[in-house]
């Protein structure tokens, strides 16, 4: 956990600047950027003690926004200037802001990178499947035979699955949740933020301009109990609009049922634990949704403790001062082999 300002209480207002938010009316930006106010407050880290990194893209507008130290950087590179902004002052409390096509195109490199490293990052990954900012061109995320300016006769790719590259990438932490959400959006991101390392929140979001309801499966006041899956830790995973249904084992798969049908009870239903180790079910959990037949998991999918990049560094370097003697740069020219005398 980053440090805390003793004796000071900090409201979501104390995070905001007077800055006009110029996001297209009704973007699903504008839900994102108040739940991280809120989740900013809750953690009550002093503003000053707190940096926002962004890329480029209508989502890495957000440091505008933001009372606090912020960083509006370049394409896809984000997670490596944030890397810096940590690895110089391990006390702050660092944000990075960035997209479907910022995150996993241009800066896909740096992303797994930073989740390899377990680099002590809060990403919050905005993805609506669609270059908003560049006026309409299919993501990386994009699905299968999507149309858009840059695919008129639909992509003939399949997209990268955010988790998919998290946990390739030995993430630590990832959780979803979705923009219009504002109470579970700010409780995850309290969690991401708590966690000691890279973490990972992916966001579902909507573009009212180029990419206009891309989520409403699961955002559907009518459809979502059934569409989506709220996971949390030591509990039942139950859906519905009764709470009448589970997730159960069947082999290697997961399967959504009744309970009360078909012989299946309550004790047939998994209970959700994101700090198990071994990442097999967190994977599953993780990619559910992409299947018709299961609700997609919203909530901490996976939350697990590892060394991070910053106090390793720093532990080796202390180890290394312990070794070796103090010396001095006269002491350096002394010990070099290569040494000439200039006459």
């Amino acid at each position: 956990m980053k440090t805390t300002e003793t004796m000071a209480v900090y409201t979501a207002k104390d995070f905001k600047n007077d800055v006009n938010v110029r996001w297209c009316p009704g973007c699903g930006d504008h839900a994102i950027l108040k739940s991280l106010h809120a989740a900013m407050a809750e953690l009550n880290i002093a503003p000053h003690q707190t940096v926002v990194v962004s890329g480029i893209g209508c989502s890495s507008r957000l440091p505008y926004y933001m009372n606090t130290y912020a960083f509006h950087s370049i394409h896809g590179r984000a997670p490596a200037i944030a890397t810096g902004v940590k690895m110089a002052n391990p006390d702050l409390n660092v944000w990075i802001i960035t997209g479907d096509g910022d995150a996993l195109a241009i800066g896909g490199n740096h992303f797994i990178h930073a989740l390899r490293r377990n680099i002590d990052l809060n990403i919050i990954l905005f993805n609506n499947k669609i270059y908003g900012l560049t006026k309409g061109q299919y993501s990386p995320t994009s699905d299968r035979g999507f149309i858009s300016k840059s695919s008129p006769y639909g992509t003939v790719e399949d997209p990268f699955r955010p988790a998919e590259l998290c946990f390739g990438a030995r993430g630590t932490f990832f959780a979803r949740t979705v923009d219009s959400d504002l109470k579970n959006s700010t409780l995850i991101m309290v969690e991401a933020a708590k966690h000691k390392g890279a973490s990972v929140v992916e966001v579902l979001q909507n573009c009212v301009i180029y990419n206009n309801g891309i989520h409403k499966s699961i955002t559907d006041r009518t459809a979502r109990s059934e569409k989506t899956i709220l996971l949390k830790q030591g509990e039942k995973m139950l859906f519905g609009a009764n709470n009448d249904k589970g997730i159960v084992r069947e082999g290697w798969d997961l399967k959504a049922v009744t309970i009360g049908q078909d012989g299946y009870t309550l004790d047939d239903v998994l209970v959700h634990d994101a700090t198990t180790r071994d990442v097999t079910l967190h994977m599953k959990l993780a990619l559910m949704g992409y299947n018709n037949t299961l609700p997609i998991a919203l909530g901490t999918i996976r939350c697990v403790s590892a060394p991070t990049y910053e106090e390793e560094y720093e532990k080796q370097i202390v180890t290394v001062q312990n070794r070796l003697p103090e010396r001095c740069l006269n002491d350096f020219l002394m010990y070099s082999t290569n040494i000439w005398e200039v006459k």
